[in-house]
């Protein structure tokens, strides 16, 4: 293409340095928390007996793309709170956005199925078995990652064929698709809208089919006992939580044309790194069994 630029320079989360040191400080704890945290989980649910289940299954993939998640953006982010020069190749930056988006978007086909997992198991609990064997929860992984890397590749297309002439100056602490839309040189109504849609699409069906999900243990547990209320809703508050911290600021930044990318980046920062970071923490603090496990583990 005509694009004349080689490289791009990240504006970040802020040009004050003062504000930068502490960021540094911050972003770097929550990192360090973020990958041993996932890794554990990653860890625990391979090594033990007791955790064989569809869910724990699906949380293990979970931690696992939370690691490469974060890392597709945080530590470019750290290592450029201290130094001034803020720049990211050409080819580099279009990877990043590979990475984000694929998976981005792994995540949430990930915590759409432990969604439907969930329903499952409360309401045809003695289907449960024969519905969700290993061969159909590895089948359900799968399409996650081939419908992430679809997502990611239509993204990653759409961008690369514009032509970038200057400037080059991005508004964010990572290379995402509306900030690189907002620098090229010529007319992206037509892309923004086909970027919009595709991201739509896919957030707004897999949100569809959690609350949907939801709707349908709601109703099977109008029956139950309370003792059965906060047995059914204890397995499914992690995830709720989960899916509150990710899908509200993605469906808020990739579900319209941006507008404001100061806004974007400071809630871009719950789903790259605060997300990642307290799910381990959300899904151990309140499983007893993933605690046992990981007690035995050490």
């Amino acid at each position: 293409n005509a694009s004349s630029v080689k490289e791009f320079i990240l504006l970040g989360l802020s040009e004050n340095q003062g504000v930068q040191k502490i960021c540094f400080v911050m972003f770097l704890f929550f990192y360090m928390i973020t990958v041993p945290a996932n890794l554990l989980i990653v860890i625990t649910v391979i090594s033990s007996q007791r955790l064989n289940s569809p869910m724990y299954f699906f949380l293990c993939y979970l931690s696992f793309v939370d690691i490469c998640y974060s890392s597709a953006t945080a530590p470019k982010m750290i290592a450029d709170f201290l130094v001034e020069n803020k720049t990211i190749s050409f080819v580099g930056c279009i990877a990043q956005l590979f990475a984000v988006h694929f998976f981005g978007c792994t995540e949430i086909f990930i915590l759409t199925v432990m969604a439907y997992d969930r329903c499952i198991a409360i309401c045809r609990p003695l289907h449960y078995t024969t519905l969700m064997t290993r061969h159909v929860c590895g089948w359900m992984v799968i399409g996650s990652w081939v419908g992430g890397f679809m997502h990611s590749v239509v993204q990653t297309l759409l961008t690369t064929q514009l032509p970038f002439c200057g400037p080059n100056k991005i508004d964010h602490y990572f290379c995402d698709v509306h900030p690189l839309l907002q620098l090229a040189c010529t007319d992206t109504y037509a892309v923004g809208i086909i970027v919009v849609v595709n991201s739509g699409m896919i957030t707004l069906s897999c949100f569809f089919i959690l609350v949907m999900s939801y709707v349908f243990i709601l109703v099977s547990l109008k029956s139950q006992t309370s003792k059965g209320w906060h047995k059914a809703l204890s397995t499914c508050g992690s995830h709720i939580t989960v899916v509150i911290l990710f899908f509200g600021p993605c469906m808020f930044i990739y579900m319209r044309p941006s507008s404001n990318l100061l806004k974007d980046k400071s809630m871009a920062v719950f789903y790259t790194v605060i997300a990642p970071m307290l799910n381990p923490l959300i899904y151990t603090l309140r499983n007893e069994e993933v605690k046992s496990a990981m007690r035995k583990l050490w």
